[in-house]
């Protein structure tokens, strides 16, 4: 079990469609990495993006500033969705 869903998009992208659940933690935020400290480092995260890209660039700065539970590139929002057998949603 993940201790959460987080995905690594823009708002506008948020917007458009996230997981059910999620949390926006958007990688580009001048505050990016001072979100992720508010984040238990222990625990394990599900991370996903548009394309799995950014997941990965968040996934390697995650490490850098010590996390040590299983991380995992989900991908795509349609990718994601998939695995988790979560629904897509707009709020």
């Amino acid at each position: 079990m993940y201790a959460a869903i987080l995905d690594v998009r823009t708002k506008e992208e948020w917007s458009s469609g996230h997981l059910i659940g999620a949390v926006r933690i958007g990688i580009a935020d001048s505050d990016f990495k001072e979100q992720l400290e508010q984040l238990d480092k222990d625990a394990d995260y599900y991370i996903y993006c548009r394309s799995g890209n950014r997941a990965g660039q968040a996934i390697d700065i995650m490490r850098e500033i010590g996390f040590t539970g299983e991380l995992v590139n989900g991908g795509s929002v349609a990718n994601a969705s998939a695995e988790l057998n979560l629904e897509v949603v707009v709020d």
